[in-house]
């Protein structure tokens, strides 16, 4: 690539969760902005499509399958990018799952603990072998992809979800003051409603859709593009002096009230 210009030229970025929604839109817009990419799901055949999509358009990346909330998958990610593009300066832990939406006494130990495993574990296990490839650098951007549920606003029948995002939150701000001394900045994007197959899922009615729109300031949701766009902001040195923040990007869900 190397063009002049590209937010992210010469930077290498773990994504996880690419396969689809969010993540699969900060891969292609980070590897159209410069960057190398270490692209990682579950679904292999989906981030084939992707490692494909992003080369048929001149860029570079590599795929990765397998379960975040695994350690030895968070430690082969970031050994495999730092043998495929000799280091890491990037990482968005993005891979998560809504987990049991129902009634707290409904929901079982084991739904509790898989969706704390997917969504809060995995960030622990990304950051702690992300955090000393970036070391290695003398600087890096850590990216988790949050909510604003469970930090400005809670919704009926999703605690599980709701603690799990909020953990994320708390394990960035403690991160941001443990490696900002070292260059590391560390941060979280909290989208509001965005058009995925996950909030198609959550809300499946037009009845739903319309609901959902109208929480929002914007009365709409976010194409995951939209998202993609503060992710990269957050990764690039346009952001240089921001660490430590949850960045709302919710279309004004958090404060609407109309």
């Amino acid at each position: 690539m190397g063009t002049s210009g590209m937010a992210l030229d010469g930077k290498v970025a773990i994504v996880t969760g690419a396969s689809s929604g969010i993540g699969r839109a900060i891969a292609l817009l980070f590897a159209s902005e410069g960057a190398r990419l270490v692209v990682a799901a579950r679904r292999r055949e989906l981030l084939e499509g992707l490692v494909a999509e992003i080369e048929t358009a001149g860029g570079a990346a590599c795929a990765l399958a397998g379960d975040v909330s695994d350690e030895s998958f968070s430690s082969a990610l970031v050994e495999q990018t730092k043998s495929r593009f000799g280091g890491l300066d990037i990482a968005v832990n993005n891979a998560g799952v809504l987990g049991p939406m129902m009634a707290t006494p409904d929901v079982t130990r084991d739904a509790w603990d898989e969706t704390m495993s997917t969504n809060l574990t995995s960030a622990f296990l990304g950051a702690k072998y992300q955090i000393p490839a970036m070391l290695a650098r003398g600087k890096g951007s850590l990216i988790f992809v949050s909510s604003f549920v469970g930090y400005t606003a809670a919704m009926p029948g999703a605690a599980t979800y709701a603690a799990s995002k909020a953990g994320q939150i708390g394990l960035m701000k403690a991160l941001a003051v443990e490696y900002g001394p070292r260059g590391i900045r560390v941060n979280a994007l909290l989208p509001g409603g965005t058009q995925t197959a996950a909030a198609d899922a959550m809300a499946d009615t037009e009845e739903m859709k319309a609901f959902v729109r109208n929480m929002h300031a914007l009365k709409r949701i976010a194409a995951p593009k939209e998202q993609a766009r503060a992710a990269l902001f957050l990764a690039s040195d346009a952001a240089s002096f921001l660490t430590g923040s949850a960045m709302l990007v919710d279309g004004g869900v958090s404060i609407n009230k109309t």
